[in-house]
């Protein structure tokens, strides 16, 4: 029921307080896979935040006992610890989030700080200085490495810079650090964590402990490199649905050119004689189009879930079948549950579960987690290859905008 008119739902958590565990409120929750692979590793999880109420819904149906809140504007930090269950704000050891990634995607008009959802980004930060868990965890896509700041300001020597591309990851680094946190972030292939998928997403971790959390272990990797087993592939995780499969359908213009195709195969693999007819206008566009009448390979990762898998540049056709993945297949390689309950149309269900982090990542973060607040020591896998791209670590990407900056080359920082 709606309190105040904040949300549809609005309960207080049934969760107690863990002392032997890392007593967790989780913000922009959706349907709580970032929280699904943290549980799995031991946390806590007192309290999610979601505006989809349909997300909500989900969130209640699946996890009766947690805490839910709404639009995360609305909430003072005192009315947050009111409905995690707590008393105090020392109660609270972790706060989780990604705050809404469309301000921050390439695909996007990058709005970065000035779109509205880049303030709820702000709000988030808030919450975390007002409360001051011992750890914080932000997630978000590669797009925020070289994101502008937008808004004009002198703070950590960004006087009219704001424009520099990569000027609202170091504000929001630089503001975290003010604040006390300890600082620390790559940009990670959640394939190499046992995700059959190949999706890179930034994690910037933060603890107010002396020394600053490592990177997150990898479980495996694309080669064996470094004696770890080999990435999950599709084949692996697809084999023995016992499901009835719910998925879109393909136009009819597609399915006559995907019946051309293979196995991972794509438009490059079409005849000669029908690739510009196929195609179109596309034809002459930049890059390599990959997504383009794309059929995946079992013997691969999936690419990264995208919101609807019948978007002609960004298709997700099932190697064998002339069909989109399914939802109950985009369940497997999100690592959710079959049992696992998600409510409304075939196209948001897509939505929801394209929108999850992978349960695999959220488990690697928690372990990370654990290890650092137990002072248990792992492996450290140097020149470990964490995504396709260079210098995305905090030492290396920090030096690299700090030394553009300082000499005022203000242009795209080569990174991509």
């Amino acid at each position: 029921m709606a309190i105040n008119g904040k949300s549809m739902i609005e309960k207080i958590s049934n969760s107690k307080h863990n002392p032997k565990s890392l007593n967790t409120i989780s913000f922009f929750s959706g349907i709580l896979g970032l929280d699904l692979g943290l549980k799995d590793v031991g946390l806590n999880i007192l309290l999610t935040c979601e505006f989809n109420k349909t997300c909500q819904k989900i969130i209640e149906l699946n996890e009766p006992d947690v805490g839910i809140i709404g639009d995360i504007s609305k909430y003072s930090s005192s009315e947050i610890i009111k409905y995690s269950g707590q008393k105090k704000k020392s109660e609270i050891d972790l706060i989780v989030g990604g705050p809404p990634c469309q301000a921050f995607s390439t695909a996007g008009k990058r709005g970065g700080f000035t779109d509205q959802r880049g303030n709820v980004f702000l709000n988030y930060l808030q919450l975390i200085e007002e409360i001051r868990p011992e750890y914080f965890v932000l997630e978000n896509v590669r797009g925020l490495y070289s994101t502008k700041l937008y808004i004009e300001t002198s703070e950590y020597g960004l006087s009219g810079l704001s424009e520099i591309p990569g000027s609202a990851l170091f504000y929001v680094t630089r503001k975290m650090e003010e604040l006390g946190y300890k600082v620390n972030f790559n940009l990670y292939n959640s394939a190499n964590f046992g995700v059959p998928q190949v999706r890179e997403r930034i994690i910037i971790i933060g603890t107010l402990a002396n020394d600053r959390v490592n990177f997150l272990s990898p479980t495996h990797s694309e080669t064996g490199k470094f004696n770890l087993p080999k990435w999950v592939t599709l084949e692996q995780v697809l084999d023995n649905i016992d499901l009835e499969h719910e998925f879109v359908q393909f136009s009819s213009k597609t399915k006559k050119y995907l019946e051309y195709l293979k196995e991972g195969e794509n438009w490059k693999n079409l005849p000669d004689d029908v690739i510009r007819e196929a195609m179109g206008n596309s034809f002459n566009l930049g890059g390599g189009k990959t997504g383009f009448f794309r059929r995946l390979s079992l013997k691969r990762p999936s690419p990264t879930l995208v919101t609807h898998p019948s978007m002609p540049a960004t298709l997700l056709c099932h190697p064998k079948e002339l069909r989109p993945l399914s939802v109950q297949e985009y369940k497997r390689i999100q690592q959710i549950p079959d049992n696992y309950k998600l409510l409304g149309t075939t196209i948001e269900k897509y939505k929801q579960i394209g929108n999850a982090v992978p349960v695999g990542l959220g488990k690697a973060i928690g372990k990370t987690l654990i290890n650092h607040k137990k002072r248990i020591k792992v492996p450290e896998f140097q020149s470990f290859q964490y995504s396709r791209y260079k210098n995305m670590s905090y030492d290396t990407w920090m030096r690299d905008f700090e030394n553009n900056y300082m000499s005022k080359k203000v242009h795209q920082l080569n990174i991509f």
